[in-house]
């Protein structure tokens, strides 16, 4: 998650300057793969290759049909210094098990691209001296694992350091101007209208050094959202706030807009169904947005036991679901369809009913379990959340 994320858990630096010299991207000895569509790389999920209990990134492709994943998170050593590491501990130069977990996906004609900064740690923005010292520790990633995108989640704290962002958005100018081809895109708090104050300071900043990435994508959770329906209201006003900052038409905004989520229980207790993912997909591509991805990967599972909402985890979503639920929204995104054949549902908890789903058909009786209470369809129904209300479809039965 972005928020609990951050409790849980060799290649030589290339000198960018403003009129610098291309840097050509280089794969690793085992070889960079040919770079996928600019859509797959918009739908990568958030996968952490090195805490909360990583998945098999195999099993997933297997399981989904996804092809891209997106790495998380490069932060600047946590004692201090200008040189790229996993989570602050783990030097990229002499990195092999990040590397390893690239290859596997690579193997099966996927890719990667990497998510630099995130919630909490120490960025390389905040300590690099300027943003052509901040790209050039970027530049390492690029370069070691011959990526052809990087992602810049810039939010708490960092994005309240003026400098730091400074450093940030002049890092990924330059890397996109050295690195012809690469996919950027930027990541951001969400709020009700769009984005907070320190959102807007560095769109600002964005416009202010004549930056354009592929896409500003906000995260709207953990800020008081009730499920879908703020969030589509949260990109309607960010499609506003793109628009008045970069003079963009609407559609042109969309292009440039996106939706990085939460699956499952958030970290303030908001709950975020495949339902409500379904529907902000559905306007995702209506609105023709550039960008559609989640955090994360190793939370898309059902939680052993069964916990339907009452906590928030690193490595389970909280919800009922099968395993890879959401990442097959990413897929959608992306433009493939998901494989067909569904996976067993999770065992029902002692003294609940089998686990609702948003893909089953429920008639008159039927009876399912939902946020830990058991609940019986009135009539015909599918894809409606249980919830209590006299004119809805589902009847409270009671905890179970």
């Amino acid at each position: 998650m972005k928020r609990l994320r951050a409790c849980l858990g060799a290649a030589a630096a290339v000198t960018l300057t403003a009129a610098g010299t291309t840097a050509l991207v280089a794969g690793h000895a085992s070889g960079a793969t040919t770079a996928l569509d600019d859509r797959w790389y918009a739908a990568a999920p958030y996968l952490m290759p090195l805490d909360n209990d990583p998945p098999d990134p195999a099993a997933i492709m297997d399981a989904t049909g996804l092809k891209a994943f997106q790495l998380a998170f490069v932060l600047a050593p946590n004692g201090g210094g200008c040189s790229a590491t996993w989570g602050g501990t783990a030097p990229v130069s002499s990195d092999t098990a990040v590397q390893s977990v690239v290859d596997t996906i690579r193997a099966r004609g996927g890719d990667v691209s990497v998510s630099v900064g995130g919630y909490g740690g120490t960025k390389l923005g905040q300590t690099c001296s300027d943003a052509a010292a901040t790209a050039a520790a970027y530049q390492q990633v690029i370069t070691k694992y011959g990526l052809h995108a990087i992602d810049f989640d810039l939010e708490e704290p960092e994005y309240e350091n003026t400098a730091a962002i400074r450093n940030e958005i002049g890092a990924a100018k330059l890397l996109q101007q050295n690195n012809p081809g690469l996919y950027v895109s930027v990541t951001t708090a969400g709020t009700a209208d769009g984005t907070g104050w320190f959102g807007k300071q560095m769109l600002l900043e964005a416009k202010s050094q004549g930056f354009t990435p592929d896409n500003f994508s906000i995260m709207p959770f953990d800020g008081g959202f009730n499920a879908s329906a703020a969030q589509t209201s949260a990109l309607t006003n960010f499609n506003a706030v793109l628009q008045s900052t970069f003079g963009w038409d609407q559609a042109t905004a969309y292009a440039h807009e996106g939706f990085s989520g939460m699956n499952g229980r958030s970290d303030s207790g908001e709950i975020f169904t495949q339902a409500d993912f379904q529907t902000v997909l559905d306007y995702a591509t209506a609105h023709n947005m550039g960008r559609f991805t989640f955090w994360s990967l190793n939370r898309d599972r059902a939680c052993s036991p069964v916990d339907n909402g009452g906590r928030t985890s690193g490595t389970c979503s909280s919800v009922a679901q099968n395993p890879w639920d959401f990442a097959k929204y990413s897929v959608r995104f992306a433009g493939a369809t998901p494989p067909s054949t569904p996976p067993t549902p999770p065992p029902p908890p002692t003294g609940c009913k089998a686990a609702w789903s948003s893909a089953a058909v429920y008639t008159a009786g039927d009876e399912v379990s939902y946020g830990k209470h058991n609940w019986k369809a009135k009539w015909w129904t599918q894809n409606e959340v249980p919830a209590a209300s006299d004119w809805g479809p589902w009847q409270d039965e009671g905890a179970c």
